[in-house]
């Protein structure tokens, strides 16, 4: 590693700072804030004005087609269009999946409320499976990452009646509502408790009574909704007599507050705090496990639906040092399907548990020395006798045929490939459908196997076009609604028929888009494979500017994530950040982003899995190499004018980088880091890098904190005050660190807002302009001829 390029420290007097180390934080916050906001080079005006295009006026946002139901197994499908008499409102509408007949379902005229003047707006919407009642959820708000609170509203497709569920609660406060299999009645979750709720007589049950701000019944705490995406908390029995739920104890977690100093939480509607917190500053108390630190104890609980006690499931071991991620129905009324984790989330046991007496069999244990991901895509077939297991066990993610005793067990999907996620299988058990792509780890196909026996997986996906594809394939399995995008091309929805995926449709084209991203799109983006150090190979994608001239010398703008949590290296559509990447390269830089061992790509459980206790450590070492090997191979790449930037663990890896490897980056812009991966969630560090206890040294060598002192180019560190995922902590000793080191470095807070920074109106609209000023502060765009 070439570690003699040196920063030039020859900064104008006004870009350095001279910080007495006994002035308070909040006067270095104000005054950093203030520098970045006031002092930093104006951008211009195009770039300001393509900025607040895409930010603001949001018109390179692609349209989505849906949301989309299938109806009667395949034979029609619903979806959501815009009103034809009611200006600004949408309806639900029908077609038919053969002809494409229209039919309206319900008109915009029919979701107006008594008393009201304006229709639902419709969010979301299921339907009962008799089609006879339609569930609309409206009026949502977010709870940590998704919006999964609103009011639950019921249109009765016969009698026209239009009926709020659990009318006496306050707005906005029902979570997960389901109707139940007859479409009878509807379950829902309110302040932390379960409720059943007759649709033909009005009759509310409440299904549990001790739910609290610390035992949630049928949702989830912070971690489990985060890091196993247990937000829908409960599962209704398939003979809709009972229900299986989660209960999550979280009142011996340590909690963390959150301090809003603006006044209070942001409302995502209106964009302002709540104004219910008034002047002064509001404090918001989480519980919020740290590595190491006590867990929360989930159970599992199943209860009548016309109420009663709750039978416990004997989950073995002690529960705030095992975890439950999963758990459903197993293809009857009688028994559940549970996923047992141990603390290092290395063994999964599969467990079959009785509703009736609570009693528990483990029928499958799935191990591995790091540690084994949480299958979320269980399939059962031959009507429960058997059961459809993704695990790695063989070195790549292949799916398994397990009996229902856990007795017997085959092979699916035979070959050196990865299955990305198990789509499902067709009514008759012959095929499995699911998402791989061996030849390409950035693209996404859909492949099929047969279930009874051996044989070479048969792609689905046409050769063309290249990219991503995802599907969602009707319950006989003879269509699909099907998009397809690339990194520049907007997304393609159409209709197609399986197996034999012939278009039958299009449903949502984005041809305005298109046409409006032609210009800034000349320059396609390139996809490519680099040499770095002890025989690896990385993949990676670079976009030039639309002016290119390769006889001249460049600046690099690096964009990075490398944990095991995501690919940033897909050829996809990227939305705003893609739109982001494509402005700056249109000032003259080159934009590229590569992805290390340990991302998630399916290329096998080796490359996966050799991140582990080692998280930072490595990613930044194959990043940095990276870009030594470009710089090498590629003479239009300026090597002294780098610079990086991520977001969380992104934005860890950017300080680790700009710490370990200043001589290959001379500037840095982290957004949301965790310095200190002692300061993150247990569930998600400890998967990664297992105890802190067991593995401390692991900790320190990956926690970009512990290298501060390596600073040398300009680093911008941006973070949310109220981040409730990767909190500002980490921001707060690092800036201790940093002026205790008397590194020189720029800081802007955005007050209030989460780890999205998505809170405040235009607050990404700053944040990405802030982005493209700093980097063209100090690394100056456009070309230099080659020396």
């Amino acid at each position: 590693m070439n570690s003699d390029r040196h920063h030039d420290p020859k900064r104008p007097a006004q870009h350095r700072w001279a910080i007495p180390v006994m002035v308070s934080l909040l006067t270095l916050l104000a005054a950093l804030t203030a520098w970045c906001g006031v002092n930093a080079a104006q951008l211009s005006p195009q770039l300001t004005d393509m900025l607040h295009r895409v930010f603001v006026a949001r018109e390179f946002d692609a349209k989505v087609f849906g949301p989309a139901r299938w109806l009667k197994g395949g034979e029609s499908y619903s979806t959501v269009e815009p009103s034809a008499n009611i200006q600004g409102a949408k309806e639900i509408v029908k077609y038919d999946t053969a002809t494409g007949v229209r039919e309206l379902l319900v008109s915009a005229a029919e979701l107006i409320p008594a008393n009201a003047k304006a229709p639902l707006t419709i969010d979301d919407y299921s339907w009962s499976k008799d089609m006879k009642r339609v569930l609309v959820f409206t009026n949502t708000r977010r709870v940590w990452r998704q919006n999964t609170r609103g009011d639950y509203w019921v249109l009765d497709l016969t009698t026209k009646k239009l009926v709020q569920l659990g009318a006496r609660a306050a707005p906005s406060s029902l979570m997960f509502a389901k109707f139940s299999p007859d479409g009878s009645k509807v379950a829902y979750v309110r302040d932390q408790n379960i409720y059943a709720e007759d649709l033909d007589h009005g009759s509310i049950v409440p299904l549990t009574k001790d739910g609290s701000p610390t035992l949630a019944n049928g949702t989830s705490d912070w971690v489990y909704e985060e890091e196993f995406n247990v937000r829908d908390g409960f599962r209704w029995s398939p003979n809709g007599r009972c229900i299986a739920y989660w209960q999550i104890d979280s009142s011996r977690e340590e909690v963390f507050p959150l301090i809003y100093d603006t006044g209070g939480p942001y409302d995502i509607v209106t964009h302002i705090p709540y104004p219910q917190y008034g002047l002064y500053p509001h404090l918001k108390n989480v519980p919020y496990p740290q590595p190491g630190t006590r867990n929360p104890a989930a159970k599992i609980g199943v209860v009548k639906v016309s109420g009663g006690p709750t039978r416990w499931i004997n989950v073995p071991g002690d529960p705030r040092d095992n975890y439950i991620p999963y758990m459903a129905w197993a293809a009857n009324s009688e028994d559940l399907i549970l996923q047992h984790l141990n603390r290092l989330q290395n063994t999964d046991d599969v467990l079959l548990a009785e509703a009736q007496s609570g009693s528990v069999v483990q029928i499958l244990r799935d191990h591995d020395d790091t540690w084994v991901d949480l299958v979320d895509d269980l399939q059962w077939v031959h009507g429960g006798k058997d059961f459809l297991w993704p695990s790695e066990k063989d070195g790549w993610r292949h799916v398994y045929m397990i009996s229902r005793d856990g007795k017997q067990s085959r092979l699916v999907t035979p070959g050196q490939f990865d299955v990305i996620h198990l789509e499902g299988v067709d009514p008759q058990d012959t095929w499995a459908y699911y998402i791989a792509s061996p030849q390409n780890a950035s693209q996404r196909y859909l492949y099929r196997s047969r279930l009874d026996g051996p044989g070479e997986a048969e792609r689905v996906t046409p050769s063309n076009p290249a990219g991503t594809h995802a599907y969602q394939i009707s319950p006989d399995f003879n269509w699909a609604i099907h998009s397809f995008s690339a990194s520049d091309l907007p997304p393609v929805t159409d209709l197609v028929t399986l197996p034999g995926h012939q278009v039958k449709r299009i449903l949502e084209e984005n041809h305005e888009l298109r046409s409006k991203i032609a210009p800034l799109f000349e320059q396609p983006t390139e996809f490519f494979r680099i040499d770095i150090p002890d025989g690896v190979t990385l993949d990676g994608w670079m976009i030039k500017p639309r002016v290119f001239d390769p006889a001249k010398k460049y600046p690099l703008l690096v964009h990075v994530y490398g944990e095991p949590a995501a690919q940033t290296v897909l050829d996809r559509w990227a939305d705003e950040q893609g739109m982001f990447h494509r402005l700056i390269a249109d000032q003259g830089y080159i934009v590229a982003s590569v992805d290390n061992r340990g991302t998630p790509a399916p290329k096998g459980r080796a490359w996966r899995k050799i991140i582990y206790g080692s998280v930072g450590v490595l990613s930044s070492k194959e990043q940095a190499a990276a870009v030594l090997a470009l710089e090498k191979t590629r003479a239009y790449i300026d090597p002294n004018r780098t610079a990086v930037w991520g977001w969380s663990g992104g934005g860890s890896n950017t300080l680790n980088l700009m710490f370990r490897y200043p001589g290959v980056y001379k500037v840095g812009m982290s957004v949301a880091p965790v310095p200190d991966q002692r300061l993150y969630d247990t569930i998600y560090q400890e998967r990664y890098m297992g105890l802190p206890q067991e593995n401390a040294e692991g900790y320190r060598e990956g926690s970009p904190i512990n290298f501060a002192e390596g600073l040398q180019g300009h680093l911008l560190l941006v973070h949310g005050s109220d981040d409730d995922n990767v909190h500002f902590q980490g921001s707060e000793l690092l800036i201790n660190r940093l002026v205790e080191l008397g590194k020189p470095f720029d800081m802007m807070d955005y007050p209030g807002r989460t780890h999205s920074l998505s809170e405040g109106k235009e607050t990404h609209y700053h944040l990405f302009s802030l982005l493209a000023r700093y980097l063209e502060e100090h690394i100056v765009p456009g070309p230099e001829p080659v020396e």
